[in-house]
């Protein structure tokens, strides 16, 4: 059945006029992936293959989920050493409603809960797979914004001090039930001074699963995706989000997260750590307040999801105890502070 969100009678000859190939007026789409961010489809037909994004259904945050900004991403960084996905036709919200774009299919393994059937099996693939993904992350980072075209993508001035207060301000409107370890939290990160910006390209949300792989060469990354909070501003920022998402054995598993990287033969924290000093010379004294504040975002994200999930807005699904998650991502964060002083 046609699924209304993808109006292919619509798309279809404007995508077929795009590339100058009639045979993508006959095409289908297939969801990849839906739920708690973008809807992502796969378009076949006898041309190929491409990728469709558009925003979810329903009542949209003001400047959540802005497509055309991850399509000028992806097309400012075309050629650049941060391997992204050709974007194909973008469409402002007059044909279907809402503004999508079609980016080219990209072959590569998404890693999330477990490995594919013989891959990366090694020790030695898995520190492949940790090196190219923070060798990604310090590209992303030293590439001149402004050579790109992407000198107006963000305002650098106070951006940790705007983060803190943004999140602080989304607490306020999610939260259910008071959680110490969150306020005091905030609170503490309301009175650090953060070094000042850079004004280096921020992906917003850097992480195993947001990358493919190559199929055959594990240290090899064929495209980042998800650029939608992309700015400019702290790259730490970025490490310290990797950081939180990169598990260790003995961590407690995370509710909303894969913990791939926990797994036997992928280094641990302090080697990406290491390595990112490594490739870009950046001074990491203040990294555990970064770090800090990874863990406060995401304590706030879980919070949403909670939010979510009592309002039974989350198709049924089930994330287990996230009051309680909440409270230790949040009491991880303080201990992150320790670390700080």
């Amino acid at each position: 059945m046609a699924d209304p969100l993808v109006p292919l009678d619509r798309i279809a000859p404007v995508l077929a006029q795009a590339l100058s190939d009639e045979r993508w007026l006959d095409v289908t789409a297939t969801l990849i992936a839906g739920g708690k961010s973008n809807l992502t489809y796969r378009l076949t037909s006898p041309a190929g293959e491409a990728v469709l994004r558009r925003p979810p259904s329903g009542r949209l945050l003001p400047r959540a989920h802005d497509m055309a900004r991850e399509a000028r991403i992806q097309l400012a960084l075309a050629g650049s050493e941060v391997p992204v996905a050709p974007v194909l036709l973008v469409q402002s919200a007059e044909l279907i409603g809402v503004p999508f774009y079609v980016m080219g299919m990209v072959e590569g393994h998404v890693l999330r809960d477990e490995l594919p059937e013989g891959y990366a099996r090694s020790q030695a693939d898995r520190t492949a797979i940790t090196d190219t993904l923070v060798g990604t992350l310090a590209d992303i980072h030293r590439l001149d914004p402004a050579a790109v075209g992407l000198g107006d993508l963000g305002r650098p001035e106070g951006f940790m001090a705007r983060q803190v207060e943004r999140w602080s301000d989304q607490w306020e409107r999610s939260r259910s039930r008071p959680v110490a370890a969150v306020d005091t939290l905030a609170a503490r990160l309301r009175g650090i001074r953060f070094p000042p910006a850079s004004g280096a390209l921020v992906h917003g949300d850097f992480r195993l699963d947001n990358c493919l792989l190559d199929v055959d060469d594990p240290g090899r990354v064929n495209a980042v995706l998800d650029w939608e909070l992309s700015t400019l501003g702290d790259p730490l920022a970025d490490l310290g989000m990797l950081l939180l998402y990169w598990t260790e054995a003995g961590d407690p598993p995370p509710l909303l997260t894969p913990a791939l990287t926990a797994s036997p033969g992928f280094p641990g924290r302090s080697s990406v750590i290491e390595r990112y000093a490594d490739l870009t010379g950046a001074d990491l004294t203040a990294l555990p307040a970064y770090v800090a504040f990874a863990h406060f975002k995401f304590a706030v994200i879980a919070q949403g999801i909670a939010a979510r999930v009592e309002a039974e807005a989350m198709a049924g699904q089930q994330f287990g105890d996230l009051a309680g998650e909440v409270e230790r991502i949040a009491a991880a964060g303080l201990d992150h502070l320790v670390q700080h002083h």
